[in-house]
C-alpha cells in the first residue's frame, strides 16, 4: 500500500504509510556530518522529532531544518532529527553554514531508514528520495503524531507536531 502525494500538483507515491500513532518505531542506523553511524540508542529517553525531507539543498527542506532547530532551542527533553538521503558532507556544511546547533541531521544515503518508514518516493523525477514527513514520540519511541506533506512543496505543520509534544 504506497501513499500519494504530489509534487507541483502531480500525483507521486511513496512506497506505503507512515507508523500510525499509538505504535513504536524502528530502529535505524544514521550517519552524521563526521561519518558516525546514530542509532535510536543514541536518543534514548527523548522526545523525537523526525523531519523527514527530500534534499537540504532546497528551500523548503531548508527552511523546515531552521524552523525546528529555533523551535527545539525551547523544547526539554526532545531532540529533533532531521533525516534526508543527503550526503553528510552535504548535511555538516548546510549546519555549519545555517548555525544549526539544536538538531542532529543525519543521512540515510546508504541505509534503509526510507524503505523502513515507508518514506521513499516510489515514482516520479524524485524517486529514490524521501518524502517530506513528521513523526513525533515520546521518551519510549511511541508515535504521537505524523505527518505525511500532502504536496512535497509545503512545509509541515510545525505548530501541530510541537504540540504533539505536550
Amino acid at each position: 500500500m504506497s501513499t500519494t502525494i504530489t509534487l507541483k500538483g502531480n500525483a507521486i507515491h511513496t512506497v506505503g504509510v507512515l507508523p500510525s500513532v499509538g505504535t513504536t518505531i524502528r530502529d535505524f542506523a544514521l550517519v552524521d556530518s563526521n561519518l558516525n553511524v546514530k542509532t535510536l540508542e543514541n536518543f534514548d529517553g527523548k522526545k523525537k522529532v523526525i523531519n523527514i525531507f527530500p534534499s537540504i539543498d532546497t528551500g523548503i527542506c531548508a527552511a523546515s531544518a531552521r524552523k525546528f532547530n529555533e523551535e527545539a532551542s525551547n523544547l526539554e527533553n526532545t531532540v529533533v532529527i532531521n533525516v534526508s538521503k543527503d550526503l553528510p558532507f552535504a548535511l555538516g556544511r548546510f549546519c555549519a553554514a545555517e548555525g544549526l546547533n539544536n538538531v542532529e541531521t543525519l543521512s540515510d544515503f546508504r541505509g534503509s531508514f526510507g524503505d523502513d518508514y515507508e518514506v521513499t518516493i516510489a515514482d516520479s523525477p524524485m524517486k529514490g528520495l524521501l518524502s517530506r514527513a513528521v513523526i513525533v514520540t515520546d521518551e519510549n519511541n511511541k508515535v504521537v503524531y505524523t505527518e505525511q506533506v500532502s504536496e512535497i512543496v509545503h512545509e509541515p505543520n510545525y505548530e501541530v507536531a510541537l504540540a504533539a509534544l505536550k
